[in-house]
């Protein structure tokens, strides 16, 4: 008959943004343990909260699945001599499986006899495996941070308090840091006391009536209601991150949804400045209008239930004003500052000990986004702008505000910029070109803020490179590939005609000023190596198919433009529903470069051809060469396509009635010329034989 399985580890409180990573290692690692010790069991359910870890398992059998399993030794002339004795080979496999040399036996294998040996156990008891188990399950978890307490050696998020362990209505018995496993839970901190679980079954119920929603998706579903009926009550936009959403989530056991005001007189600050202080120091939900602007009034969960709410939303009133205040302060003491002064400040601030200060690194930027706008053929007043964005675009680090929220760099620069009477344009691009700050974050808007972010990134992604910093694995401490996905993106947003060949030269060119650790060629090769993954992720972003990705990667990837109109031409013609013309199309590009590929030489001459299908091909496409071309310029690659496309019954015929590899070496060089000829106006559109059917 088979019971339920609760596992829960008491805890102190652990931090928010480690809770659910932990949730679902505990989970993990008991589905791994109970498939690997041969324990059927039904669902697998992970519950958490800040002060515990819990897992449910449904229907765990009694007894672990009997095994029965034939493992294969040596082959037989290594396993017995002539004599027909075991060698020792064979004796070791017998012992190494647990079993006599007399139960070892013969087995053909693709035509070779190997010896083999059965091996068959009975199934254990479930619960006699349960202790030492769950034990060892508990202290092989790993945690971003961990801590030890008192005199023992282990390791843990945070210090083990209580453990509950039952297997249907009995204890599991074990001990991990002094404490014994048993029944009894607790319940809210304040709110709750100790509770007796008589079987799993029981655990969410007798947690609740001890105030806590153990379960973490009934405690969002209910945190989110609370909002959305508070926002409906009051007519207001509650703004609902979701990061900030997740950590108050871990940040409750029993969540009672409130809110309080501040006084208006804040909202002359900035209203990122004071949303940024209400999320980031005091876990609030700000509190919009319908066009976005922020009311007087936050949004709190308070981890507790209804009595004396008032109270705390008074209290919550207190901190924040205090909180408001600093902001307020920051921002007048922030406009004492002049912009020239700030950028003097950024000589003192090292920005990498072999790149130098930050000011160093705004001049490099100011050098590259010349060179980007002298490269985009920028007019004047426009480039000036530019220029001067480039300039003062880090000015703001060195603002109280800043230091205080790192978050709002930029933000607060386009603020400053425009009061200290910067151009608006300007000012925008000394925010904007912090753009992509994140995963499907927008691009700069104006094309002086994409310049100078274009400039900034190359500039941190060269510089790094430069000196060796090149991301590896998971390891990317510089965010080097958030930034070139950035760069990817700006080009295709803003169309900009610069292609990724042109952008690695501007940056080495700066940086070679300052003189290269690495060589140039290098270099310029780690360059193209990292952006290929960059880009062929964000053709794999935009819905095209991996073979699709490839066929369009192999060609090249230097002009962006020209590689998203190549994925564009391709995609719906491979993914269609009905794709056997295509398929015949592209049959004849492949046949085409299969042989392109055994020519040598590049020339031929139209005079060899003797046969009246090599005359015709050669002139459909001579005919077609123009107008491939033209559609390649205008990145018209679907066009393009359709031309050479046109091309089929000609290849056909041609193959049909052509011997290619002639014996005459001056007829089967020409026509292996030609074909190469063909195969590189083919190759202008995709390497269609990476495509998969």
């Amino acid at each position: 008959m088979a019971k339920d399985l609760l596992l829960e580890i008491g805890l102190e409180e652990v931090p928010a943004r480690f809770v659910r990573a932990a949730m679902n290692q505990l989970k993990e690692k008991t589905a791994k343990w109970l498939a690997e010790n041969r324990i059927g069991h039904g669902e697998v359910e992970a519950y958490a909260t800040p002060r515990r870890l819990a897992v449910i398992v449904r229907e765990v059998e009694e007894k672990q699945a009997d095994s029965n399993e034939e493992a294969k030794g040596p082959s037989r002339k290594i396993a017995q001599d002539d004599s027909g004795n075991w060698s020792k080979a064979a004796l070791g496999f017998a012992r190494s499986q647990g079993v006599e040399p007399e139960q070892l036996y013969f087995q053909e294998l693709a035509g070779v006899e190997y010896v083999y040996a059965r091996k068959s156990s009975i199934g254990a008891p479930t619960d006699g495996l349960l202790s030492e188990g769950l034990s060892t399950l508990i202290t092989s978890m790993s945690f971003p941070k961990n801590m030890r307490w008192g005199a023992y050696d282990l390791k843990f998020v945070r210090p083990i308090r209580w453990l509950v362990a039952l297997f249907g209505e009995a204890i599991v018995p074990f001990e991990i840091a002094g404490v014994e496993t048993g029944r009894i839970t607790r319940g809210h901190r304040f709110l709750g006391e100790e509770a007796n679980i008589a079987t799993p079954a029981d655990y969410k119920e007798a947690l609740r009536q001890q105030q806590v929603i153990v379960d973490v998706e009934e405690r969002e579903t209910l945190i989110v209601s609370q909002i959305k009926g508070l926002s409906e009550e009051k007519g207001w936009n509650i703004a609902i991150k979701e990061d900030l959403l997740e950590e108050v989530l871990f940040l409750v056991e029993y969540p009672n949804v409130l809110f309080g005001t501040f006084d208006s007189s804040f909202l002359q600050i900035p209203q990122e400045v004071l949303i940024t202080s209400m999320r980031e120091h005091q876990r609030y939900f700000p509190v919009l209008d319908e066009t976005g602007k922020l009311l007087p009034f936050f949004v709190t969960v308070r981890n507790g239930d209804t009595r004396s709410i008032d109270l705390v939303a008074k209290g919550n009133e207190k901190v924040l004003r205090a909180r408001l205040s600093d902001a307020k302060f920051f921002y007048a003491e922030d406009h004492k500052l002049t912009i020239d002064h700030a950028l003097s400040k950024l000589e003192n601030i090292v920005y990498h000990e072999e790149l130098g200060t930050v000011a160093d690194k705004v001049r490099r930027i100011t050098d590259i986004s010349k060179l980007i706008t002298d490269a985009l053929q920028v007019e004047a007043e426009q480039a000036a702008r530019v220029a001067r964005a480039a300039a003062i675009c880090k000015f703001d680090l060195v603002s109280q505000m800043v230091y205080e929220f790192p978050e709002l760099q930029g933000i607060m620069g386009e603020d400053y910029a425009k009061k200290a009477g910067e151009h608006d344009s300007v000012a925008k691009a000394v925010n904007e070109h912090y753009q992509p700050r994140f995963s499907g974050d927008a691009i700069p808007s104006g094309l002086e803020g994409a310049i100078v972010s274009l400039a900034d990134k190359i500039d941190t992604i060269v510089g790094c490179f430069s000196v060796g910093i090149v991301p590896t694995g998971s390891q990317d401490p510089y965010a080097l590939r958030r930034q070139a996905a950035g760069i990817v993106q700006i080009l295709l947003g803003q169309n900009l005609k610069l292609t990724l060949g042109e952008l690695y030269e501007i940056g080495l060119s700066v940086h070679e000023a300052r003189g290269l650790k690495r060589v140039s060629a290098d270099i310029r090769q780690d360059l193209n190596d990292f952006f290929s993954l960059r880009v062929k992720n964000w053709l794999s972003e935009q819905g095209n198919r991996y073979d699709v990705v490839d066929a369009v990667m192999a060609v090249g990837f230097d002009d962006l433009a020209l590689t998203a109109s190549r994925a564009a031409a391709v995609q719906p013609l491979a993914t269609a529903t009905d794709k056997s013309e295509f398929k015949s199309v592209v049959e004849a590009f492949n046949r085409v470069g299969n042989l392109a590929g055994k020519s040598e030489s590049g020339e031929f001459d139209a005079a060899l051809f003797s046969e009246a299908t090599e005359t015709k091909l050669y002139e459909a496409w001579i005919s077609a060469r123009p107008d491939v071309l033209s559609a390649v310029e205008r990145k018209d690659i679907a066009d393009a396509l359709r031309k050479l496309s046109a091309l089929r019954p000609a290849i056909v015929d041609y193959f049909d009635n052509v011997m290619v590899m002639d014996k005459d070496d001056k007829v089967r060089v020409n026509r292996l010329a030609t074909l190469s000829a063909i195969a590189r106006d083919i190759a202008l559109v995709a390497d269609f034989s990476k495509l998969v059917w």
